[in-house]
């Protein structure tokens, strides 16, 4: 049996589909399972211990680049259609998913009717129902196991286990072990309506400091001028370690499972962290932690319970569920999980 799951974006979506591949993989090792991301998730695909194959999209190479896009996307369709699949699911439900869904060759071509994009269901020769979008998300795709012929996992599993030479590269960006407990503090989010203050984030490093944790800043290259100026405003010397665009996510990935404690808004390194084992603290506003909070316990969800939280607005003129959220709140709550560990 082969199988490609489509899941191109973002991160945390990403992590959060891996526990399909995971369970198809430990109830039939021989089913060749493939995955068609995108570029910015690719890069925490290779090696996974469930997928054969990762066919990366060209769509950010062909709207980044100076390349060929026309010799491009034949290169990528032929790539695609190398493999006759005796299924095909569709986890992302969007236009851009459809239409891979569509060029690819499969017998079965699965996906939800009634997704963010309803039109996208006109890819797939096997629709399912509607799914109820306050369910976790990772539930929700686990619900996918059911029409491939599989049964749902005893335990859930995401196959991120870091390796040695990773967690070595991150000890050597840490400059060792380091006697204190590791604090990451992920200041990022894509949407604005979720970036907590940055004011806040500069006192809520000087607290963890103050309590003892040696902290690190995590972000992507983009972020490295805001990784600086939290940095340099917060005071701490080599106490605060910015670590932005620095790692690639298998190292980040490594990063976070060495962690004592994540502190992070609702974004995909939150995801990464509790897939990893790391205890999450996690700042929710205009998004549902009910629908897309941290998998697993022993982590703390954040929110000031707003009318107006959730809205799921992407912007937001005066994002007060964020503001809401006091640097002292946020650190009892890291030092209560610290205490704990």
């Amino acid at each position: 049996m082969k199988v490609l799951i489509v899941k191109l974006s973002a991160l945390g979506d990403v992590v959060q589909s891996l526990p399909v591949a995971m369970a198809i993989h430990r109830q039939n090792r021989e089913v060749q399972v493939d995955w068609l991301v995108e570029q910015p998730s690719a890069g925490l695909l290779p090696g996974h211990p469930a997928l054969t194959r990762v066919l990366v999209s060209p769509r950010h190479a062909i709207t980044e680049g100076d390349g060929e896009p026309i010799q491009e996307v034949k290169d990528f369709i032929h790539v695609l259609r190398e493999v006759k699949y005796d299924a095909v699911v569709d986890l992302q439900g969007l236009m851009k998913s459809a239409i891979l869904v569509a060029l690819s060759r499969g017998r079965r071509k699965i996906g939800f009717r009634g997704g963010k994009e309803f039109l996208a269901a006109w890819a797939y020769n096997q629709r399912l129902e509607p799914y109820d979008p306050d369910r976790p998300a990772w539930q929700r795709y686990l619900d996918l196991l059911g029409p491939l012929g599989f049964e749902q996992p005893a335990r859930v599993e995401f196959g991120l286990e870091p390796s040695q030479g990773e967690r070595k590269r991150v000890r050597s960006l840490l400059g060792g072990e380091g006697e204190q407990p590791l604090v990451v503090l992920h200041p990022m989010a894509k949407w604005d309506s979720k970036l907590w203050p940055l004011r806040y984030w500069v006192d809520l490093a000087q607290r963890l400091a103050q309590s003892g944790a040696r902290l690190a800043l995590t972000g992507s290259a983009d972020d490295q001028p805001l990784g600086r100026l939290i940095a340099r405003r917060a005071g701490l010397g080599p106490a605060l370690l910015d670590l932005t665009g620095r790692t690639g996510l298998k190292e980040l990935a490594a990063l976070l499972s060495l962690a004592r404690l994540v502190v992070c808004t609702d974004t995909g390194v939150m995801h990464l962290a509790a897939a990893v084992g790391a205890r999450v603290v996690a700042l929710f506003g205009p998004t549902a932690p009910w629908r897309t909070g941290p998998f697993g316990s022993g982590h703390l969800v954040l929110r000031a319970n707003l009318e107006c939280s959730p809205c799921f607005d992407r912007d937001c003129p005066e994002p007060i569920c964020m503001q809401r959220l006091e640097p002292a709140q946020v650190a009892a709550a890291a030092s209560s999980l610290l205490e704990q560990a």
